[in-house]
């Protein structure tokens, strides 16, 4: 045995130490320990179906809003003072408009990308609301809503009232003819509420319609209260989800207690980044080739003059169909008259609103079933969900047809009354017969479901008993493969 001591390898790579970033980075993990909660958000699991991208969209909707709107902020004058317009455009030139006008119709025809801008802005905030009625449709019909997800599904279902309510104040800011009846038709609607319907409306408006007031009081509820309440719910909603954990439809090694499909980083990440620049993309290329809007044509805004035909856009089109088909009903409540838009502006919507919000506690309600749920339900395994859903988006859907009732009789070589009294037969009796339809279908295909899950005990969600679930391979030294144990 030799005394030498023992060789050891020589190294001849230089030490590597340490750069400023890593150690501050180390530095400030060891005082917060944020990379473990890094480390964690990076591991979370994303379920794999296209479905649950719809989410994303619509928060890609929002900063694409968020920039373009930057952008138009730097050329919207929020003014009503009357100034002679001097542009491009010829057929209104030397006309008195509002400085509101004048500057939209400056962005459209004399800022370089300006028209291409407002009509991107344009066309995202209608996507925007059309990506979030899907999301929640398909939260609705799945179940995702039910314990304890409740608190989410209120502020998700609150995050489309605040777009819609974004989209209609962003579309009055041009104070054109056609948004200045839209304008008009809700200050009608808010006056309607008895007692504190006038003090709402002055306070929303500015004063009796038409007013001064209402551009900049418009313009700020546009681009700051709404946007930042839309912010702030957007987080929470991100939150909630985050501390629930995604749901996930049946089948497969999906359980309650258990998320399959893709972790955050890289997976998730990198397809979410390519498809927020094919949404960008794709709005853009919508933006660029499809005219929306021009205020030129429909000229300025003028109280004595009403836009026929004067359509908004779809997400508030069935709140003006209710007030075009509503029959002229006037009751008295404690001897005050109540205005015949009260009831088709403010109850029907307010109504109608109300049990979709609720609607997580009044299924727990009419099942009673207080448990906690992970996985989805298939969109036949609660019929009477199924139907109701189904019959209020008809209700929204008769009612948006409502909202161009005089250029379908147009178009249609019929009068504009006899269509009308068409749609008040529609709006209450498609939904009944949808409602009937849904329900029997659902109870029809759930009863099939079980039947045929009896059949094969492992049914569509596990593979039955019989069947053998599959050996576990492991490679070998040799490059082999053997079984596991």
């Amino acid at each position: 045995m030799s005394d030498e001591p023992e060789a050891r390898p020589v190294n001849d790579e230089p030490e590597l130490h340490p750069g400023v970033v890593t150690r501050s980075l180390a530095w400030l993990d060891s005082r917060t320990g944020l990379g473990t909660l890094i480390r964690a958000g990076l591991r979370k699991v994303f379920p794999d179906h296209w479905s649950f991208l719809l989410g994303e969209v619509a928060v890609f909707c929002f900063i694409i809003l968020v920039a373009t709107g930057t952008f138009l902020t730097f050329f919207y004058v929020p003014s009503a003072a009357t100034v002679p317009y001097q542009g491009p455009y010829q057929p209104l030139h030397g006309q008195d408009v509002s400085a509101a006008f004048d500057s939209v119709m400056a962005l459209s025809f004399e800022v370089r990308a300006g028209l291409l801008m407002r009509q991107i802005h344009h066309w995202t905030a209608l996507v925007f609301v059309g990506v979030i009625v899907l999301h929640i449709c398909r939260v609705f019909f799945t179940g995702a809503f039910r314990r304890p997800r409740e608190l989410n599904w209120i502020v998700g279902f609150t995050l489309l009232v605040l777009a819609m309510g974004a989209g209609f104040t962003g579309y009055s800011l041009p104070d054109d003819l056609l948004s200045g009846t839209g304008a008009r038709i809700a200050y009608s609607a808010a006056i309607s509420i008895p007692f504190i319907g006038p003090w709402l409306a002055s306070l929303a408006f500015g004063g009796e319609f038409p007013t001064t007031a209402l551009i900049s009081r418009f313009y700020v509820t546009h681009i700051l209260l709404l946007p930042a309440a839309i912010a702030a719910l957007l987080t929470l909603h991100i939150v909630l989800l985050v501390l629930h954990k995604h749901t996930q439809y049946r089948g497969g090694p999906a359980r309650e207690d258990n998320v399959v499909g893709r972790y955050l980083w890289p997976t998730q990440a990198f397809l979410s980044t390519g498809l927020f620049f094919l949404t960008a993309a794709l709005l853009a290329l919508i933006g660029g080739l499809f005219q929306i809007n021009p205020i030129w044509l429909y000229g300025p805004f003028d109280a004595s003059v009403v836009s026929s035909p004067a359509q908004p856009d779809w997400y508030v089109g069935w709140l003006d169909g209710a007030l075009r088909i509503f029959p002229p009903f006037e009751p008295k409540i404690l001897g005050i008259v109540v205005p015949a838009p009260f009831i088709p502006g403010i109850v029907i919507p307010g109504v109608l609103f109300t049990i979709v919000a609720l609607w997580p506690f009044i299924e727990a309600l009419l099942t009673r079933d207080h448990a906690e749920h992970h996985l989805l339900d298939r969109i036949t395994d609660q019929p009477v969900r199924l139907a109701s859903g189904l019959a209020i988006l008809t209700i929204f859907a008769v009612l948006t047809i409502a909202g161009g009732n005089d250029v379908i009789a147009f178009y249609l070589g019929t009068d504009v009354e006899s269509l009308t009294r068409a749609l008040r037969v529609a709006v209450i009796a498609l939904p009944i017969l949808v409602w009937l339809t849904a329900y029997r279908f659902a109870v029809v295909a759930r009863r099939r479901h079980r039947a045929d899950g009896a059949a094969d005990p492992g049914g569509a969600d596990e593979p039955p008993a019989d069947r053998h679930p599959g050996q576990a391979l492991r490679r070998t030294a040799d490059g082999g493969f053997e079984e596991a144990d």
